[in-house]
């Protein structure tokens, strides 16, 4: 692509600008883009307005530069450089590519690409992009146990969940690789051991039913995780009120939320979270939302946006995703947030959030977002907060109606009105003039 082009929409994930030959900075972002998804570093343009500034060009810039990376790379990185001209001006173009073999490292340190910026890595995630990039993962390294911390009738209730074609148990654990090299792993041992939180005492569930800050009820689900995730399961259920209409002639039950989401939660909560932390799962259930807590952020390489669309798999444990694919707990590697969006989707209840947070991953279910204090958390003003209620109550509101009931003039409710539509609360319907009015957006609340 031409290099202008490349200039005129700015920096991004795979575009970074230097106003000069700044070896140290040059470094970090070759580093960033070899560990990422690659990249091309522009020389010569300002990154505050994008402005050419030019280089200085010597008989020997280039072939300097390129040695500059490479020696200071770590696996060595061999970039192209070239020159190439935009606005008159001369200006150097790298082209790092992402490399087989993770983390490269510059002068002891690791980089990753996040939007148009470069994050140094954590001993923690260099660990994981190694582990990643050699197709290891945790879960796959063995620990100091035998087959007798194995209980081989789960893993028989496995097989046959499974409809796995073989019966014997040692042979289809060897194939699945929970028995490396004749050795017990540390997947094998959460997945079927009899006592998993004697190696592993951070391998649990907390559920907690809270009132405010108030706790009225804890409980410490442990065992297996297939038993972590059915019996937070039932954890949950027993704090969660349902009700039940007739459409037809079935009688249908309707729970707070879509137990299909909620389960899928636990199940990704308890599959991704990082066991090398000391923190165990945690799930608050408020009165008018329930947060799933798992320690570990996301896999190096996927974003918060990415967890809205589709986006390949990046199992932290793939030990254990593959025998929670085989057992029926996923569906499809890498569907797993889709299908919670879905499902609140035709519940026509908010939209959940995926977040980093605290360390580790949330995820938050609200079951009634039009309570004065989330609406007041939103950021609405008093007219606002009343009209939202209003369009719970009677279905919709126009513009008129609104100047009626705060006596504001029409631009003042237009302006209160297009906020709420843009905060993604309402959402305008019907044509123009007096046909608008604002019903809720449920779908799109976030």
């Amino acid at each position: 692509m031409n290099v202008c082009k490349l200039i005129k929409p700015g920096e991004n994930e795979r575009v970074e600008f230097k106003e000069n030959i700044d070896v140290k900075r040059i470094l970090e972002t070759v580093s960033a883009f070899a560990n990422t998804h690659g990249g091309v570093i522009i020389i010569g343009v300002r990154d505050k307005d994008k402005k050419v500034m030019g280089v200085q060009l010597g008989k020997e810039t280039l072939s300097k530069l390129a040695n500059e990376i490479a020696q200071n790379t770590e696996p060595e990185v061999i970039p192209r450089l070239r020159v190439e001209r935009c606005g008159g001006k001369d200006v150097i173009v790298i082209e790092v590519d992402e490399h087989p073999v993770k983390p490269v490292m510059v002068k002891g340190r690791a980089y990753r690409r996040v939007g148009n910026s470069n994050r140094k890595l954590t001993p923690k995630e260099i660990s994981e992009l190694f582990e990643e990039s050699v197709g290891l993962s945790w879960d796959a390294y063995p620990v100091d146990a035998t087959l007798d911390d194995v209980d081989l009738d789960k893993v028989r209730e496995f097989i046959r969940r499974a409809n796995l074609p073989s019966d014997d148990e040692i042979e289809v654990l060897k194939k699945l690789r929970p028995i490396r090299d004749g050795k017990v792993t540390r997947a094998l041992i959460l997945l079927f051991g009899r006592d998993p939180q004697w190696f592993f005492p951070q391998a649990k569930v907390r559920v907690g039913r809270f009132k405010g800050s108030e706790i009225l009820d804890s409980v410490d689900v442990e065992g297996n995780l297939f038993e972590q995730v059915e019996g937070a399961v039932s954890a949950i259920k027993k704090h969660m009120s349902r009700r039940y209409v007739i459409r037809g002639l079935v009688r249908e039950e309707i729970w707070d939320y879509p137990l299909e989401a909620m389960r899928e939660a636990v199940v990704n909560a308890v599959m991704h979270r990082d066991y090398r932390m000391p923190e165990e799962v945690q799930i608050k259930i408020l009165d008018e939302r329930i947060i799933f807590w798992n320690p570990g952020g996301l896999p190096i390489g996927l974003t918060e946006e990415d967890l809205y669309r589709e986006h390949p798999s990046k199992p932290r444990n793939r030990l254990i995703a593959e025998v929670f694919h085989l057992a029926g707990y996923v569906e499809k590697w890498g569907s797993g947030t889709l299908r919670i969006l879905r499902a609140f989707e035709k519940a026509k209840l908010p939209r959940p959030e995926f977040k980093e947070a605290f360390g580790g991953f949330q995820v938050v279910f609200y079951r009634d977002w039009l309570t004065e204090e989330r609406l007041r958390e939103l950021g609405l003003n008093e007219r606002q907060v009343k009209a939202v209620l209003y369009v719970k109550e009677k279905g919709s509101i126009t513009n008129r109606e609104y100047r009626e009931m705060f006596e504001v003039s029409p631009v003042t409710a237009a302006r209160d009105l297009k906020d709420l539509v843009e905060k993604g609360i309402l959402k305008r319907m019907g044509g123009t003039g007096r046909s608008v009015r604002y019903e809720l957006n449920i779908s799109n609340i976030s």
